[in-house]
Formats: C-alpha cells, structure tokens, sequence
C-alpha cells in the first residue's frame, strides 16, 4: 500500500492523503480580495485529489502584502471572500488550509511576470532592523516594541477571520525572509533588545505570535509553522538552529512544521530535486515532531520515497500541481493507490 496515500491526522483534523498544496502566490487580488480566479484556482486543484490546500501567503495588514495583488485579512469582507473558497475546497474533500503573512522589509515588489522588481510606492516598510534586503530595496524601520505586540494581534486577528470563514489549518509564514523569518535569523536582525541577540531573543516574535494565534482561534485548529531551515550563509541561520527553533515550537503544539529554505538575502542556492528534504528529515528525526517536505518534488515515486523511508510525514508538491491540477490523481494511479477522482471526471479514468 501506498504510504503517501494514507490519511494523516493533525490535531484532530484528518487529511486523506498526504499530498498538500503549498501556498503559492497568485498576484490576481484587488485590495486583498479573493476573486473568481482564486476560486477557480484553488477549486480545480481541490478536486484533483490533494490531501490539503493552503491558500497563499495572505496578509495581516496592508503593508504586510507581498505585492499589492496579494490576499489579504485584515477586515471581514476579505474573510467573506475567501469563504466561498475554503467552502468549496472542503466539498471536494480536501482539508482547507491558509498561511497568514507580513512581507517585512520584502512588501511591494510587482508580478513576477512583470519583473518582480520592488515598487517602492509604500513608506512604512517594517523590519526588525534597518536594513534593507538589497541595494534595490528602501531602508526599512526598525519596529518597536509597541509595534512588534501590535502585529501579533494583527496575526491573531486575521488566524480568527480565517477559521470563522471556514479554514480548519492555519500556517504562520516565518520563512523565506519575510517579517518573522527576519527576526528569526542573525542576518536581518540586529537587534539589542529582547527581541534580538541570542537565538531564543530572536525567535520571541514568533513564539508570542504563535501563542497569540493558538488562543485566538482554540487547540482544536491545527497550526502549523513555515520556515527557513538555512540561510545558504556560513555566518546565517543553520540546520542546527532549525532544529533549536522547532524545538522552542513543539511545547506550544504546534501541529506542523513545514521545512523550506533561504530568502531572508540572496545567496547561492543548489536547487534540484528534493534538495530541501535532509533539512526535514534533520528536524524530524532530531525533535519528533510531524514535518512537510518541499522543494522541486515533481516526480509521485520521490513523494512516495520520502514518506516510505520516514523522512517527512507530508509531501507539499507545488509546481507539479501548477502545471496539472490532477496531479494527486495522476500520482495515486501510478503508485497503485485509490485515486480520489471526482465522479464528474470518472469517465475520463475508464
């Protein structure tokens, strides 16, 4: 039998398989609303079989969006818009999901189509130190105390709107060199408070930030925690600082970690298939915690090895899904599991 198509459970919320849908940005909001696109997106690759899918990185606040054409929940009518979406998502039967986010001092840069430059029309770029990600980027501000509380809540908020509309996962974004990912590693933050210095200062944030959210929105909503095992940079965030940090996050119970790499600076990366799997593998053999695998995983043997040979409990299979939306179908029938085919589609499998 196939161990990637056995259901997984986190937190009392069960998963039929264990293929997820990584957030991936679609760049195709207006002021952080969810249109038909979104639905038509994220609705197609819900009946193509996926265990779960997360809704992009959608912002806590305005500023905090990647690119003005983000989502966005920091007001109600927003959460009404997605509601339809994670409605749908869950008829299909997949477990909906969505990664609440600050872009940090990486906000407002354009459609990757266009260039992906930054805009640099907004002002009030937030850090937790002044500098900039690159010699393209403004000098971001150096929030304060005040301000870093304030945004906790703001995560808090926009983790309640999101289950009132009907998500039943929640992902904190603290990856890839975004606002939490930036406290997290000694590159963006040099700060000399209790926010900055030693790898527990650093990590404060996100821990509040968690903790806020959890008593938001219940235990009985599974939270799961992106990050950046590895800056790529001696002098950066390790492996081994992965671990300390998952460590820090299981006590809290946090439900998933979900292992990605690099972003807070440019670097150079060896990217290819599976490359970042040893990072969750590392942190599930080292803390027992339940971990995803992501990165260029196109292939549904791979998928399959990695949970078979106890390297990662979830497998998140995002380009592959961009270019078939039925890739989990396609991946069930190759491996010789039960496809979960809509019967409107049934036809097309004879």
């Amino acid at each position: 039998m196939s161990e990637l198509f056995k259901p997984v459970t986190l937190n009392g919320v069960t998963l039929r398989n264990r293929v997820v849908v990584p957030p991936m940005c679609q760049y195709s909001a207006s002021e952080g609303l969810a249109n038909d696109w979104h639905l038509t997106h994220y609705g197609s690759i819900a009946a193509g079989g996926a265990g779960a899918v997360i809704i992009e990185a959608t912002a806590v606040s305005p500023e905090g969006r990647i690119s003005p054409y983000d989502l966005g929940l920091w007001n109600d009518t927003q959460a009404d818009k997605l509601a339809r979406i994670f409605s749908f998502i869950e008829s299909q039967g997949a477990v909906p999901a969505i990664q609440i986010a600050h872009a940090g001092r990486k906000a407002c840069t354009d459609k990757p189509w266009l260039g992906g430059k930054p805009l640099n029309d907004w002002t009030n770029f937030l850090a937790p130190s002044p500098i900039p990600f690159d010699e393209n980027c403004q000098i971001p501000k150096s929030m304060t105390i005040q301000q870093i509380h304030d945004m906790t809540e703001k995560f808090a908020e926009s983790a309640m709107r999101a289950v009132r509309a009907g998500a039943q996962i929640v992902e904190l974004h603290a990856a890839h060199g975004y606002l939490l990912s930036e406290f997290i590693s000694p590159l963006s933050n040099r700060r000399e408070d209790e926010y900055g210095g030693t790898p527990e200062n650093r990590a404060r944030f996100l821990i509040e930030t968690v903790k806020a959210v959890q008593s938001a929105v219940g235990s009985e909503i599974p939270l799961s925690v992106r990050i950046s095992a590895t800056d790529w940079l001696e002098d950066g965030f390790k492996p081994e600082d992965a671990v300390d940090l998952a460590n820090m996050l299981k006590p809290l119970g946090v439900a998933l970690i979900d292992v990605s790499t690099s972003g807070v600076v440019l670097a150079k990366i060896p990217a290819g298939p599976g490359f970042q799997v040893p990072f969750a593998e590392k942190i599930k053999k080292e803390t027992g915690m339940t971990v995803s695998a992501v990165g260029l995983i196109t292939k549904a043997q791979d998928a399959e090895n990695i949970v078979a040979e106890g390297r990662a409990d979830i497998v998140m299979i995002g380009r592959g899904h961009l270019a078939n939306h039925q890739w989990t179908i396609h991946a069930a029938r190759e491996l010789g599991a039960e496809a979960p085919i809509p019967p409107q589609y049934q036809r097309a499998y004879r």
